[in-house]
């Protein structure tokens, strides 16, 4: 396959799981702003902190509240990551392989373009009830994932697909546990409140992981939350789950045997999923989740930038 191609599909489907992790983020804050107490209800600086925008959101906007961080993180052409930039890099990249892809996978994803763009002078996004909007764009990604599993061959071209969709996961997931560490910055005191398990009930609900996780421990606790979204073995939204989906396609791409290597990012995923599976969520707290999560982030974009290198940027 042209390393062109396979770059296109890669990122298109990134793209299109960014663009998804944004709205489920934007909707547990907004959740969240309703069932907390006033003083803490606000909390718009942990989704900044959690994607690395702080400093870009700091260039155009003066204050840190809903309106604006909607706006830069949905809305904002500006913003390489909000939604509306990604869903048009997923377009675009849609675009150039349109030969290769299904008819109804572009239309999927134009269509979920042109949605957003007509909303992104739509005041009440920003400013009322987003809920709506975002949850549809939820289930727009949902139906996306349904459209490529059901209309694009099985081959190559979407095992590069599936690698790009579960590298973003993986990455989103972590962000979205790593959001508690944010929302415990204004005070350590409400550890083990109330608060604390509304805030993480939140969390399970903005990775759509609160159904599943009560049919597996009942009762809410915070060790067996990490546990879940980090390293549940069946959950499709955990961190383990998803690296072993995108060492599963790599393995198919380049036709290696399982637990082998024939490239750098085989090696390094191979390295890093076993880890995984034999870590336990007592050795995550002792290290630190917030730390435990910054390494993981790390040993992703390590990942990424080989995968890059091996893939993408031969010659052809």
């Amino acid at each position: 396959m042209l390393s062109r191609v396979a770059e296109s599909i890669y990122w298109m489907c990134r793209y299109v799981e960014r663009a998804e992790n944004i709205a489920r983020f934007i909707d547990v804050n907004h959740n969240l702003s309703i069932d907390l107490p006033a003083e803490l209800g606000g909390q718009w600086e942990p989704l900044l902190l959690t994607t690395s925008g702080l400093l870009a959101f700091q260039e155009d906007y003066e204050a840190i509240n809903q309106e604006n961080v909607i706006s830069f993180l949905a809305l904002d052409k500006k913003n390489p990551n909000s939604i509306l930039s990604s869903l048009h890099q997923a377009r675009e990249n849609a675009r150039s392989v349109r030969e290769i892809i299904s008819s109804e996978m572009w239309r999927h994803i134009n269509e979920m373009y042109l949605t957003v763009k007509e909303n992104s002078t739509n005041a009440n996004i920003t400013t009322g009830d987003s809920n709506p909007f975002f949850r549809k764009l939820i289930t727009d990604s949902s139906t996306f994932i349904g459209l490529m599993d059901t209309t694009f061959s099985h081959g190559e071209a979407w095992h590069f697909g599936i690698l790009g969709r579960y590298m973003e996961r993986s990455d989103k997931t972590a962000r979205i546990i790593d959001m508690k560490y944010y929302y415990l910055l204004p005070s350590i005191n409400h550890v083990g409140t109330t608060i604390d398990i509304l805030q993480w009930l939140a969390l399970l609900k903005s990775a759509s992981a609160f159904e599943m996780y009560r049919k597996s421990f009942g009762k809410l606790d915070i060790k067996n939350i990490i546990r879940f979204l980090a390293l549940d073995r069946n959950f499709p939204r955990s961190i383990r789950y998803s690296l072993v989906s995108a060492e599963r396609s790599l393995h198919e791409i380049s036709g290696s045997k399982k637990y082998d290597f024939a490239n750098l990012p085989e090696k390094r995923m191979g390295m890093f999923r076993s880890e995984l599976d034999y870590t336990d969520v007592d050795e995550i707290v002792t290290k630190g989740l917030h730390e435990y999560l910054t390494e993981l982030l790390e040993r992703l974009n390590s990942v990424g930038e080989s995968i890059d290198e091996t893939f993408f940027q031969m010659r052809e």
